[in-house]
C-alpha cells in the first residue's frame, strides 16, 4: 500500500468566519492557526498548504486574562543603535486591534515561506463588517 500524500491541486480550500467578541485571545489564536495550516482536514501534510481561509470580526473586543492587559508588551526595533520600542497591549487594541490577532497566530505557525503562504489567508477586521460575504463564509465555533 503506498502512503498517500496531498497535492496542492486536491485541495478545496473553505472560507470561515470567527467572531472574536469575548473570546481569550490564546484559545481564539491556536483555532485559527490549526484551520489555517489544514490540521483538522483529514488529508493534512506537514509540507503541503492544505488549510482554508479564515476571517475574524470584531477583533477589538477579544479578551485578555490575567495580567496581560497590564504587562503585556509587543517588541519592535528599528534596526538603528537604540532603536527599541516596547508597545503595550492595550495601546495597540486600541490602534490596530487586527495585529494582536495576527501577532498571535503569526507565532503559532511555521517560520518558513509555507508559513507566510499560511498567513496570507487571514483576515482580520476590527469591527462587526467585512469584505468577503460574497464568498458565503461559514461559521466557526471556538
Amino acid at each position: 500500500m503506498k502512503t498517500y500524500s496531498p497535492n496542492i491541486r486536491d485541495v478545496e480550500r473553505r472560507w470561515w468566519l470567527v467572531d472574536a467578541e469575548g473570546v481569550v485571545l490564546g484559545r481564539l489564536a491556536t483555532r485559527i492557526a490549526t484551520v489555517l495550516r489544514g490540521k483538522h482536514k483529514p488529508m493534512f501534510a506537514p509540507h503541503v498548504d492544505t488549510g482554508d481561509y479564515v476571517v475574524v470580526v470584531n477583533a477589538e473586543k477579544v479578551r485578555l486574562t490575567g495580567t496581560k492587559p497590564v504587562k503585556k508588551k509587543y517588541f519592535r526595533h528599528s534596526g538603528f543603535m537604540g532603536g527599541e520600542r516596547f508597545v503595550p497591549i492595550r495601546m495597540m487594541l486600541e490602534k490596530h486591534p487586527h495585529r494582536v490577532i495576527d501577532l498571535a497566530v503569526k507565532g503559532m505557525l511555521p517560520k518558513n515561506n509555507l508559513g507566510r503562504l499560511m498567513r496570507r489567508k487571514l483576515k482580520v477586521y476590527a469591527g462587526a463588517e467585512h469584505p468577503h460575504t460574497a464568498q458565503q463564509p461559514q461559521v466557526l465555533e471556538i
